[in-house]
């Protein structure tokens, strides 16, 4: 079983979205653990409403490129999501997997590490509260050194929002 990181991100009902998107996870991999969930300001475009932005440790079997297309864009798809040319167009739900394992892969379907991981703090934040000790593949950076001058002011921690997702993975494991 593999170790990968999938990160979460909605501001079209992401209350519900995200929650959804979890439960839809969930069933398909096993999930280790859940960052905090950050309210963040949109990127390359204002005037839409804010972001969940969170990442998933999860365990699974399914090969990077499978895990993608056959299940992340599937959740995606059932969730509504629209896909068009404006990247940042408000979304339902956008699941990426941004690490799997040790494995390095740049493709025009998928590139692991993701490179976003050095410029978004709500990416590598997370990343770093699941995975502290975490050196990225392929550049022998650690998440430590790469969250260690990120601002987090334009990110708002949603405990209670949090503690309700980590609540329900808890709650599907037990059953």
């Amino acid at each position: 079983m593999a170790r990968a990181f999938v990160s979460v991100g909605s501001n079209i009902d992401p209350t519900d979205n995200v929650k959804k998107a979890v439960r839809l996870l969930g069933a398909q991999t096993r999930i280790l653990a859940i960052s905090t969930v950050y309210l963040t300001e949109p990127l390359g475009r204002s005037g839409q409403p804010p972001y969940y932005n969170c990442v998933l440790e999860i365990e699974t079997g399914t090969p990077p490129l499978d895990l993608k297309l056959k299940i992340l864009r599937r959740i995606e798809d059932s969730l509504g999501r629209l896909r068009c040319s404006d990247k940042y167009a408000p979304r339902t739900i956008d699941l990426d997997l941004i690490l799997y394992d040790d494995i390095t892969m740049a493709g025009e379907e998928l590139t692991i590490p993701d490179p976003d991981i050095f410029q978004r703090p709500f990416l590598a934040i997370a990343l770093y509260e699941l995975a502290p000790d975490l050196i990225l593949p392929g550049s022998a950076t650690p998440i430590a050194d790469i969250t260690a001058g990120m601002l987090r002011k334009t990110m708002h921690s949603l405990e209670s929002y949090t503690d309700m997702l980590r609540g329900e993975i808890r709650h599907d494991s037990e059953h």
